[in-house]
């Protein structure tokens, strides 16, 4: 008889729980506490969902072309210098420059000395006779002139010989002195002696033939030159 009254009192208990779960109220949602200003909230998992993954972009390289090598520029090539003539005075060197301007990048006009004798004899011309000539030598001496001689052989006999000089500035430094005292004496040069010569110096590119140049200028002889003399 125990067990069946405690077997009735559970299940009386039993029903009268359901009953109470049935008819409670609803219970209300709990209120999330008070968020300071400024501080994110808290989410949970669920709530943010499946995060994206961003992958990154794979870096674009750009093809470069291979650079070509600078091309080195050709050494210039260094200019060849002739010296073109001879020409009979400054004019006619004056008149081949112009003739020469298209081919050559430089030309100048240069004056040569001629070719010097190796003496000059002072002298006067044959008298007429021995006679004369000794005449003509006593008035020399008694003017107060010296070494002078009358030649007696050869085709200046006859004439008086009034020295002989190395240069032709002395010999004309005696040719005035005599002059001056009433006597005609003259020069000679002893050995070949020539006139001054003028000679074109020119500056032409490499490739430049002498023999065309000497054409264009009308010059009898071309001679090569060191440019460094090139003035």
């Amino acid at each position: 008889m125990l067990i069946r009254a405690v077997m009735v009192l559970l299940v009386v208990l039993n029903l009268g729980t359901a009953a109470w779960w049935l008819s409670r109220p609803p219970t209300p949602a709990p209120v999330p506490p008070t968020q300071r200003a400024g501080v994110p909230r808290l989410k949970l998992l669920s709530e943010v969902g499946k995060p994206v993954v961003v992958t990154p972009a794979a870096p674009v390289v750009a093809e470069v072309a291979p650079a070509s090598p600078p091309v080195a520029a050709e050494p210039a090539k260094p200019p060849v210098c002739f010296s073109l003539g001879p020409f009979a005075d400054r004019a006619a060197a004056d008149v081949a420059s112009v003739k020469l301007a298209a081919q050559v990048s430089r030309a100048v006009p240069r004056e040569a000395p001629g070719r010097a004798a190796t003496g000059y004899s002072v002298s006067m011309a044959p008298a007429a006779d021995r006679a004369a000539a000794q005449a003509m030598a006593q008035r020399i001496g008694a003017a107060g002139f010296d070494d002078f001689l009358v030649v007696n052989t050869g085709e200046q006999a006859n004439s008086i010989a009034l020295g002989r000089y190395g240069s032709r500035e002395s010999a004309e430094r005696r040719q005035s002195a005599l002059k001056a005292a009433g006597f005609d004496a003259r020069i000679e040069a002893i050995g070949a002696e020539g006139s001054a010569q003028w000679w074109l110096d020119a500056s032409t590119p490499t490739g430049t033939a002498a023999s065309q140049l000497r054409g264009i200028a009308g010059a009898a002889q071309s001679r090569s030159l060191d440019c460094t003399q090139l003035r």
